[in-house]
């Protein structure tokens, strides 16, 4: 009963990871000034003023956030365009470890992430307070095309979390064995992703999938020859 308690209470802990990115709020931007302002309205010519004004395109608001992770956030993509053509850091974290890249996978926002990754964003930073990565959450929420896009970077595929996890295992643990993780798992099996690194408790992602009865799965990793 206690090694369930303790894997349940990973578990919730770590699904807050999903929102445990922190949006600015309604209040926060009507504080705004400046460039946090303008990224929030997707005021990409104000944008565009400032940064030739010298403002620097690199300012955090009282979370730690740049303008173009607000504008990431707002899904503003002139707005973010302009301030990464004026230079801002495609790869600065906010207070709680998370990037451009990240808050886009995790908002589903595909242009967004591949506007990021396009511009010189790094796929493999580690990044949220689970020392993850972008395909880790991606891989979690069952962002297909977000995954595949991530791949096609060189994300790391094998990368382990503090939770001892990987984008594999988190498609299955996290997952809820549906298409979309299904079609996760596979293609991180087919871009070579290591099929039977366990996890800290020394389960496979074969015996995962089976502690679940997710039978595609279970079919995908024995095809692939994943031991238990």
């Amino acid at each position: 009963m206690k090694t369930l308690a303790l894997i349940f209470g990973i578990l919730i802990c770590h699904a807050s990871d999903v929102v445990a990115q922190t949006a600015p709020s309604p209040d926060e931007i009507s504080n705004y000034t400046g460039l946090h302002a303008a990224a929030a309205k997707g005021d990409t010519s104000k944008i565009i003023s400032l940064a030739k004004s010298g403002s620097d395109l690199n300012a955090r608001d009282g979370f730690g956030r740049t303008a173009l992770m607000v504008a990431t956030y707002q899904n503003h993509m002139a707005t973010a365009k302009a301030l990464i053509a004026a230079g801002a850091d495609l790869n600065a974290l906010d207070s709680e470890r998370y990037d451009m890249i990240t808050i886009a996978v995790v908002a589903n926002t595909l242009q967004m992430m591949n506007l990021a990754i396009g511009s010189g964003g790094n796929a493999k930073l580690m990044t949220s307070p689970y020392d993850g990565t972008a395909l880790i959450a991606a891989a979690h929420l069952g962002h297909v095309e977000v995954v595949r896009s991530l791949i096609k970077a060189g994300a790391p595929l094998d990368h382990i979390n503090n939770l001892k996890w990987t984008a594999l295992i988190e498609a299955i643990v996290l997952g809820d064995g549906g298409k979309n993780h299904q079609l996760i798992l596979q293609d991180l099996i087919s871009a070579g992703a290591d099929i039977n690194l366990a996890d800290g408790s020394g389960d496979t992602p074969l015996t995962l999938a089976r502690n679940r009865n997710y039978a595609a799965m279970i079919k995908m990793l024995e095809a692939a020859g994943a031991k238990p």
